[in-house]
């Protein structure tokens, strides 16, 4: 506890001078250096001055464990996902948060604030917490630096730039040689993997992130790392893998009430029936998710387009051309260029296929290009105009359109 920085706030607090606080226990410039300093007094002077302001050296004490008690309950919850208890308990510790300048969390719970505000996805506010800690690092230990590093990775996960967020915990991970890395570190990691689709990698990580929430029973990260896992197996051909991961997903959320993951545990289910060419499965998958989402939303408009590509592979036009004209209007009036581009398409595809054919050609393929991250939807679109141009006996237009999928 920071005794001299805690006397000097009671002090002027309660309206006393130096010289009254000082009088028959020390000089005054010796109370000066103890308000500046702690260390220049000794224990029997601490706890007089202590009590001349009616503070015992018991309540400080009690005081100093149940910010420490506290810090380490936010935590903990935090790392649970316990979302209530997280409110509960960070309302507890604003309680008391006159107290903790006087401590030796202060920057713990400057880092805590800035780790709720991430947890509660309010990245405005976290910026200026983390710009507001930056001019602080300096009197970060070397524990408290780490976090730091590590919140500001989580941050940038939060803004979608996954490779910034990944050197940094690339690095944090090669600087403590895996001795304390935590299971909430590996879940970030298999979390970013997955984004830069670096699916061995993810997969990796996220069978050490579920050793370890499995050893804390700590069952809703279970169901996140599951999810992850599931996806990646699915991106990696490991389709028993994921099917598996994908049916234990469902069975737990359903039990665990956590019907929030239901629609993309869905609809991540129907996408590895579909990769299994199991088509009517996937649309079932794909219908429960939508059935079950809570907005329409970018989200909503994914599934929505799987399932007209689904109604349009099972020859089921007159469905496939409804679910196409919801999405165009949507992502008209969301401003989802890439989902209204291929809802037009289709749309166009169905009762003009040569008119459809070359509005993918002409727009729909050079932004998906140009966005440079669209290469499953490319290689089938690339295969769609090379087999028309073979059967137009156009082998030139042909070639140029084979030889892309095989760059």
């Amino acid at each position: 506890m920071e005794f001299g920085a805690m006397i000097k706030f009671y002090r002027t607090q309660k309206g006393m001078t130096q010289g009254e606080l000082a009088k028959g226990i020390c000089s005054v410039p010796h109370l000066s250096k103890i308000e500046n300093n702690s260390k220049e007094a000794n224990e029997e002077t601490i706890a007089l001055l202590l009590e001349r302001l009616n503070i015992s050296m018991e309540e400080v004490e009690e005081n100093e464990e149940q910010i420490k008690f506290l810090l380490r309950e936010f935590s903990s919850h935090i790392n649970f996902f316990l979302t209530e208890k997280v409110e509960q308990t960070f309302q507890k510790l604003q309680e008391i948060e006159h107290l903790i300048p006087f401590s030796k969390y202060i920057y713990m719970w400057e880092l805590y604030k800035y780790r709720y505000l991430l947890f509660k996805g309010l990245l405005d506010e976290a910026v200026q917490k983390r710009d507001h800690l930056q001019k602080q690092k300096k009197n970060f230990s070397q524990h408290e630096d780490y976090l730091f590093r590590y919140y500001n990775a989580v941050f940038l996960i939060l803004k979608g730039q996954y490779r910034q967020a990944d050197e940094i915990l690339e690095m944090l991970y090669m600087e403590n040689e895996h001795d304390t890395t935590s299971g909430e570190f590996y879940y970030h990691l298999a979390l970013i993997k997955t984004s830069l689709e670096q699916s061995g990698y993810a997969i990796h990580f996220g069978k050490m992130a579920l050793q370890i929430f499995m050893s804390e029973y700590n069952f809703i990260r279970i169901l996140h790392t599951l999810m992850l896992l599931g996806i990646n197996y699915t991106h990696s051909n490991i389709l028993e893998e994921a099917e598996s991961c994908f049916q234990h997903l469902i069975r737990n959320a359903e039990i665990l009430q956590e019907e929030s993951l239901l629609p993309q545990i869905f609809h991540n289910m129907g996408n590895l029936q579909q990769k299994m060419g199991n088509s009517k499965k996937a649309l079932y998958y794909f219908e429960k998710s939508l059935a079950i989402q809570p907005a329409q939303n970018q989200d909503y408009l994914v599934t929505l387009y799987v399932i007209g590509e689904l109604h349009y592979s099972l020859h089921s036009d007159e469905k496939a051309r409804e679910c196409f004209q919801e999405v165009y209007t949507l992502a008209k009036k969301f401003g989802i260029k890439k989902l209204w581009l291929l809802a037009e398409f289709y749309l166009l595809y169905i009762t003009a296929p040569a008119k459809g054919l070359k509005f993918l050609e002409t727009r729909v393929i050079p932004y998906l290009e140009e966005s440079n991250e669209h290469a499953d939807y490319l290689f089938l679109f690339y295969k769609k105009l090379a087999d028309f141009y073979n059967q137009e006996g156009k082998a030139a237009e042909a070639v140029k359109y084979l030889s892309k999928i095989t760059e």
